[in-house]
């Protein structure tokens, strides 16, 4: 980038308020973000410029400036062709590839525009993309083909990737009743010894989808919302624990899958996100059991939370406790009946 002073009367630097546009300590920072510098490149090229959210900056310090007119339409302003001049200069200025990318754009076909940028650097990670493996972890895959790990996944982008399956690599981590072993082809190890040493077994989606099993006396399984809960509250005798953070399901299905028909019992929050989050694991087993013993009325009062419950949400099913905190505007934590001793009778009820 050139840091080259401006001279006093150049509206490239001054607009008609006031308002510097550029400045060698200022200049280049204030048209830093490609969005901006692809609407001066717009300009230039077609003589218009759509508004848009994402070069709202841009526009705004535009609209100030007598390079350019605003339209018979609403959201469009044009360029004076008196001023290409000023505009171009600008761009040399915060922008001295500009003529190099726009030329990239046009063999592409591509607009100047932030989709047609976007477009174009997807394109370019496609093509320099070697050799994948077989499958990828998703956040690997969108860094692959996207700008980042957390962009988006579109069609395009996934087509870039081919056959490789894409996964989102979560771990279901479990309390094993005695008997149950963890197999894998020949190899075969009692899951309660492995928790014992390592105080849980943990299991990513892979090796489920590879071929590791569960296999042994499982009474139920408990799924269990919150951390605390999981490894603190005591589970009646031949239970199979999981700890389910909210949404995080995708691996405990897999699981599920391998159980056949043992009960699932969830055990969560009684709040609009855990009303949900049953709903959600519902869609997956429709038989599921949801533990809301009848003990816990008796910490309404004294540990209830304030909270309130959306109109949308359809309670006429769930439990009655439930209703009643939706009506009392209250929410309750699953740690404060952890401890119960009722507790492990009451999950054991719940099958009944």
């Amino acid at each position: 980038m050139h840091d080259v002073p401006p001279r006093p009367s150049d509206l490239s630097e001054r607009g008609a308020r006031g308002h510097c546009l550029w400045s060698p300590k200022r200049g280049v920072v204030m048209w830093e973000r490609d969005e901006d510098r692809l609407a001066l490149l717009e300009l230039v090229r077609t003589g218009k410029l759509q508004r848009r959210t994402s070069q709202a900056y841009a526009w705004e310090r535009l609209v100030e400036l007598p390079w350019v007119r605003r339209t018979g339409r609403r959201d469009e302003m044009a360029l004076d062709e008196r001023h290409r001049d000023d505009v171009v200069q600008l761009l040399d200025r915060v922008w001295p590839g500009w003529r190099e990318h726009d030329e990239s754009l046009a063999q592409a076909g591509l607009p100047a525009t932030p989709a047609g940028h976007e477009r174009l650097l997807d394109d370019r990670r496609a093509a320099a993309l070697g050799a994948l493996p077989d499958r990828l972890n998703i956040r690997t895959a969108t860094s692959a083909v996207g700008p980042h790990s957390k962009a988006t996944l579109g069609v395009r982008r996934r087509e870039a990737l081919g056959d490789t399956e894409i996964r989102r690599d979560g771990v279901v981590r479990m309390r094993p009743p005695i008997g149950l072993e963890v197999v894998r082809g020949v190899v075969r190890f009692r899951g309660d010894a492995i928790a014992e040493l390592l105080g849980e077994v943990a299991i990513t989606e892979r090796a489920l989808r590879d071929g590791t099993r569960i296999e042994g006396p499982v009474r139920a399984v408990l799924l269990v919302e919150n951390l605390g809960p999981y490894q603190d509250l005591t589970a009646p005798a031949g239970w199979l624990v999981a700890h389910v953070p909210g949404w995080n399901t995708a691996t405990v299905r897999v699981l599920l899958e391998q159980l056949g028909e043992v009960p699932i019992v969830h055990f969560g929050d009684l709040d609009p996100a855990g009303f949900r989050i049953v709903q959600h694991l519902r869609s997956i087993r429709s038989d599921l059991r949801w533990a809301v013993p009848d003990f816990w009325a008796e910490y309404v009062e004294t540990r209830g939370l304030r909270g309130e419950w959306p109109e949308e949400l359809d309670l006429g099913a769930a439990p009655a406790l439930v209703r009643q905190l939706a009506a009392r505007g209250q929410w309750l934590e699953q740690e404060v009946v952890a401890l119960d001793p009722r507790l492990a009778a009451a999950l054991e009820d719940s099958l009944t």
